[in-house]
């Protein structure tokens, strides 16, 4: 590192879970984003600030002015345009040492696959439990780390997915169908804070799986209820018929 990126991350730096090695873990590394809205936002801009060398922003969608109640890296001058490109701008402003690959078109199977082997750490911020269960999938079959987020109404929810512990439940072992838990903002509606506070735990659990330090949350579910500012950490097992990370599965 040099005297610039020093300064600049000091204050990760000192703590002793990172030190030097683990933040050049960071700038050496690689994160799929997949959605930049309200999960997606935070999670790229604290990504980028804490020094995560390459970011790869993937979303087909464009920014309207319903989403700037939420997702904070758009601007209302920005209404309209790619929401990738967005996020990309605050990036630059934020951290411009940070790479930025923006995808802003419909990711097809085999390029998502090729995507998710390539990150360190894969991180789902999409509100879709078809995409959420392809992403899960192309994950395990690759063992790359997942973390996975969700927040809808007043509450939230995460998991982490790591193919480094044996035992570790995947996504699909939480739901069975995409109909169990198919809800999304536009119908159900969402407190701005919360997916912020779900995005930022889960940019907080991909550092912890890229510098190696802590205890990530794979085999829990962390369930929020801003409502009553009640937190709960579920034990979650592996579920051996599991169609993805099961016996049998493919």
């Amino acid at each position: 590192m040099n005297d610039e990126e020093l300064l600049r991350y000091s204050r990760q730096i000192m703590l002793p879970e990172i030190e030097v090695e683990g933040q050049e873990r960071m700038l050496n590394s690689q994160v799929l984003i997949v959605g930049l809205g309200g999960l997606g936002c935070p999670v790229a801009m604290y990504l980028a600030a804490a020094g995560v060398g390459h970011l790869v922003l993937a979303d087909f969608d464009q920014v309207d002015l319903s989403n700037l109640q939420r997702q904070i890296a758009h601007t209302t001058a920005r209404v309209g345009i790619n929401k990738v490109d967005s996020a990309n701008a605050t990036i630059e402003a934020l951290n411009p040492e940070v790479q930025v690959t923006c995808i802003s078109t419909k990711l097809s199977s085999e390029v998502l696959r090729g995507e998710v082997e390539q990150a360190d750490v894969v991180v789902d911020c999409t509100d879709n439990f078809t995409i959420r269960f392809e992403i899960n999938e192309h994950c395990v079959a690759t063992e790359t780390p997942l973390v996975s987020g969700a927040a809808i109404r007043l509450e939230g929810q995460l998991l982490v997915y790591d193919p480094r512990i044996e035992s570790a439940p995947c996504y699909r072992c939480l739901y069975d169908t995409a109909e169990e838990g198919a809800l999304n903002c536009a119908e159900n509606g969402v407190a701005a804070p919360v997916v912020g506070v779900i995005g930022t735990l889960q940019a907080t659990e991909a550092i912890k799986l890229i510098v190696g330090f802590g205890e990530s949350l794979a085999g829990y579910l962390l369930v929020f209820d801003a409502k009553y500012m009640d937190w709960k950490k579920l034990r979650l097992k592996k579920n051996p018929k599991c169609p993805t990370c099961g016996t049998g599965s493919p």
